[in-house]
């Protein structure tokens, strides 16, 4: 049965896209795009540890528990990770990290989703802009929202993970604890640092076989002979990782998810062919058509 946000995708039969997430990640796009007719294939290029200042982090979440904080702000699915596995740590559930009262924010459907089959309900996202500048946007001013400006905010991130979301808050008046929540790093983290935690089965598709994993010298041999139509990328940090260890790309298009992902892409010389409106399986194969769909024109 169709999902009922799924969008109709053509062009897709039979064109090659490399998707660099490990395979656990990849796992809800590869399974869309097999299903449109697409061959997906995975290139792990980067991962995901814990963080160094495990001291830091475990402070912020047992003020979180304590109701010091009256947002917790999730800006990324790893993250998720990182509350399941400090939930386990402490023998609970993660609902059970906040306190009664706090509100919990994200920035998108994606999150939104994930954050809520863990028991944590949504107050805020966004369903246009689904991003950092989308959230803030929402965001009213801490005065508007409770008559003073001390509304105080948890934002658990990666490790270079840009401002913008920190300073938006700022700007609206949020007092903003910002804590390193996981470094991201080259594939493959160390064994003993990196993130293990399983998403909830609900939302991770589990009835399509893992998509086959190139290494980067057979992903720089299909690029060379031409035979790989199309590249995603789902982060910066990923972007930068193609531009290290896969350019030229020649005739594989470069797809982005998200603005700040295509802006890093072209700041480091990629072209960018399409940039996914939404952060979703949806939104990347919508994106993926349209670049194919617009090749296919004649003028």
């Amino acid at each position: 049965m169709q999902r009922p946000d799924a969008v109709e995708h053509v062009g897709l039969a039979g064109r090659r896209v490399l998707i660099t997430r490990s395979a656990d990640r990849a796992r809800p796009l590869a399974s869309l795009l097999t299903n449109l007719g697409a061959e997906p294939l995975v290139l792990p290029l980067i991962d995901f540890e814990r963080a160094e200042d495990q001291g830091a982090l475990d402070s912020a979440l047992d003020r979180l528990a304590a109701g010091y904080f009256h947002w917790l702000v999730v800006s990324s699915i790893t993250t998720v990770r990182v509350l399941l596995e400090k939930a386990a740590e402490r023998g609970i559930t993660p609902d059970k990290l906040l306190a009664p009262g706090t509100r919990v924010a994200t920035i998108g459907p994606s999150s939104r989703r994930v954050l809520e089959a863990i028991g944590l309900d949504v107050s805020l996202a966004p369903s246009d802009l689904q991003s950092a500048e989308g959230l803030v946007a929402l965001w009213e001013p801490a005065a508007e929202e409770s008559g003073c400006a001390d509304l105080r905010v948890l934002l658990p991130q990666a490790d270079i993970a840009a401002p913008a979301l920190r300073e938006g808050l700022a700007a609206k008046g949020m007092d903003v604890t910002s804590v390193t929540a996981y470094h991201t790093v080259d594939y493959p983290a160390r064994q003993e640092r990196r993130l293990t935690a399983e998403l909830p089965a609900a939302v991770v598709v589990s009835d399509q076989r893992p998509a086959p994993e190139l290494t980067p010298e057979e992903a720089r041999t299909a690029i060379d002979a031409g035979t790989l139509d199309a590249v995603v990328a789902a982060s910066p940090s990923a972007a930068r990782r193609i531009a290290e260890t896969l350019i030229p790309l020649a005739g594989c298009r470069f797809v982005a998810i998200g603005r700040p992902t295509a802006a890093e892409a072209s700041r480091l010389g990629l072209t960018v062919a399409a940039i996914a409106k939404e952060p979703t399986p949806d939104g990347i194969a919508a994106a993926l058509q349209t670049v194919f769909a617009n090749e296919g024109k004649t003028p």
